[in-house]
């Protein structure tokens, strides 16, 4: 089977000996080395094949396995092709605003080791659409003339808004307009805390109007043969239940393609609120947050009646954390902090876990185990009530 403890593994191994060293710097400046070192080829390419098990197809598109880089990572579209190298079933570039900018002043990102978490501010730093076109562009060329050579998985697009700008539908359907053509999927992205205002577009007029005027635009323009780019919008995970059961109404009813769950909080469960760093504003990421991110992307999965994609993050360090957000009803997992933490060797210990877990409990594939949750608290229900009745 796949992952076995052999010579590539070493590769990753040895790509991963360097973290320690890497992380005595500040989060920023760790980031950067991180992009560079995919830049200049220090990260190992995954050649081993994936259990067939993780396959798995959403909208229409065939994913070789479901775990996913989550936007922030390869803000700008830099590196791509060495991310999808390690592994990964997809990567999703961004958040990509339509202007450049240079986000929130530094520092602006700080490191909870002890809890493995990130607190950040970065506020949509971004090279603007033309730098990430310009790339995306190059991107599809090499895939297009390496063909089967060239790593497989697909490619999302997180788009966002100027910090300055006052028509947020303008600013996403301008990047729809310049981005979509290289996009598997894109993703409205409503959900950091870093910028003034952002949130709001979350309740129930603001996102309708704001859905409207971004679908209109990517059904107005010419698309292959495989159609648009599914439209997904990002969400928060520090909602109330009227902002869960507006934001499912208005994704069913408007015709959203799915939904990604969740982006920071920026509450501080825990030890997290007594930490020297826990009351730098910004939203925390990482292990902290797994369980209030899945607890949202459980309701949402119930209140959407599974019939919308989900894509889950928040927390996601190990095959056993992906599982549960399968089973909690997310059709793809994405991870971020983790893998700041751990690692290019990351990767294929999440996915033969991921495997291992899915044999066990007698799953032929991803899509089998989705909402599995559901499904069995369902039948318990019906089982108790049979009971009651019986009696």
């Amino acid at each position: 089977m796949a992952y076995r403890n052999d010579l590539k593994q070493l590769e990753f191994d040895l790509a991963s000996a360097t973290g320690p060293l890497v992380r005595l710097f500040d989060v920023e400046t760790s980031h950067k080395m991180g992009i560079l070192a995919a830049k200049l080829g220090f990260f190992p390419r995954e050649t081993r094949p994936d259990p067939p098990s993780l396959r798995t197809t959403v909208w229409g598109r065939e994913f070789p396995n479901p775990l996913g880089v989550a936007a922030g990572f390869d803000k700008d579209a830099e590196v791509v092709e060495p991310l999808l190298g390690l592994g990964f079933g997809f990567v999703e570039v961004g958040s990509i605003t339509p202007l450049p900018q240079p986000g929130n002043p530094k520092p602006r990102a700080f490191r909870l080791p002890e809890f493995g978490a990130v607190i950040n501010r970065y506020g949509f730093n971004s090279e603007g659409l033309d730098a990430a076109r310009e790339r995306l562009a190059a991107f599809r060329r090499r895939q297009a003339e390496q063909g089967a050579a060239f790593p497989g998985g697909m490619l999302g697009v997180n788009l966002g808004k100027n910090k300055t700008s006052e028509d947020a539908a303008a600013d996403y359907s301008t990047g729809v307009t310049k981005l979509g053509e290289f996009a598997d999927y894109l993703v409205i992205n409503i959900s950091s805390p870093n910028t003034p205002g952002l949130r709001s577009l979350q309740g129930r007029q603001e996102l309708e109007t704001l859905v409207r005027s971004v679908k209109q635009t990517r059904d107005g323009m010419k698309w292959d043969a495989r159609g648009p780019p599914p439209l997904l919008v990002k969400i928060a995970p520090d909602l109330t239940e009227a902002d869960m059961s507006d934001i499912a109404s208005v994704a069913l009813e408007q015709g959203v393609d799915g939904l990604i769950v969740s982006n920071t909080t920026i509450t501080r469960p825990g030890a997290i609120a007594e930490h020297p760093l826990g009351k730098e504003t910004g939203g925390l990421s990482g292990r902290p947050l797994f369980e209030m991110a899945t607890e949202v992307l459980r309701e949402m999965y119930t209140l959407t009646g599974g019939r919308l994609p989900i894509v889950g993050v928040g927390g996601v360090s190990s095959g056993a954390d992906a599982y549960a957000k399968i089973r909690a009803g997310a059709s793809l997992v994405e991870l971020y902090s983790a893998f700041a933490f751990e690692g290019p060797r990351l990767v294929p210990r999440v996915k033969r876990e991921l495997a291992a877990l899915l044999e066990k409990d007698g799953f032929a594939s991803v899509a089998d185990a989705v909402g599995t949750d559901h499904r069995q608290k369902a039948a318990a229900s019906v089982a108790s009530a049979m009971a009651a009745a019986a009696k």
